[in-house]
């Protein structure tokens, strides 16, 4: 399992995921699920994996492949007009691994199934997020749903339909992430440290920050030891019930 969020602020977009992949309790492994695609200036990329690990790898290989030989039924995804047809892109590769893995591959006990989240600005549009299923069919985030999840999603979601706000600062953004990844993990093993961080900037076509945090970084520890110290606070300050 794995964790994933994207953010539609409007000073542009925030991106997080784990990095924990596991198949059975004595097979853990750590594997970035984050890749950013950079055309300076035309149009920057990022895409966020959750499912079978097999199936995300070989649709970013694939998409790495198809940009160094790009051709008429296999464009490179920098060289798209707009950020739909990226997520059409996108949502044709994975569908055409998954039939395949399904159709040639060894049947294993999970599925060959992945969700992929996917972000970006292409010049002479505005920033735009989708979620692509494993059908190859996508949604796109708006003012009623600015904010994607994939994989593990229900330990982390309480607190950023409370307190998400599309003004909020890329600082603030990434605050709120951390108490929801934070949250995750103390709830859910299969999610794991390190996470990694990205941001993009509306209008600057240019790759943003990018940066690992791992179990020791201060920042991560004194948000999950903060917001743990928070919660219990307000608990504490709740009326008792009269019996």
């Amino acid at each position: 399992m794995t964790y994933c969020v994207a953010l539609r602020l409007r000073r542009g977009l925030v991106f997080m995921s784990d990095t924990r992949t596991n198949a059975g309790l004595d097979n853990i492994s750590t594997y970035s699920k984050m890749v950013t695609w950079e055309d300076e200036g035309d149009s920057v990329i990022t895409i966020m994996t959750a499912g079978n690990l097999a199936t995300t790898q070989s649709v970013i290989s694939l998409i790495d492949e198809r940009m160094k030989a790009p051709g008429e039924r296999s464009p490179s995804i920098l060289g798209l007009p707009s950020m739909f047809q990226v997520a059409m892109l996108v949502g044709q590769t994975l569908k055409e691994v998954i039939a395949r893995h399904a159709q040639t591959g060894q049947r294993a006990e999970t599925s060959f199934n992945a969700t992929i989240i996917v972000g970006g600005q292409v010049k002479g549009s505005e920033p735009r997020l989708f979620l692509i299923y494993p059908e190859g069919n996508f949604i796109e985030a708006g003012a009623d749903t600015p904010f994607f999840q994939s994989g593990e999603t229900k330990y982390g979601r309480p607190i950023i339909v409370r307190a998400f706000d599309p003004d909020m600062s890329f600082e603030a953004a990434v605050k709120l992430l951390l108490v929801s990844f934070d949250s995750t993990i103390k709830a859910n093993l299969s999610v794991g440290l390190p996470l990694d961080l990205a941001t993009y900037e509306t209008g600057s076509l240019k790759r943003g920050l990018h940066r690992r945090i791992t179990a020791d970084d201060p920042y991560f520890q004194s948000i999950s030891n903060g917001w743990g110290n928070a919660l219990k606070n307000a608990f504490d300050s709740l009326p008792d019930i009269v019996l």
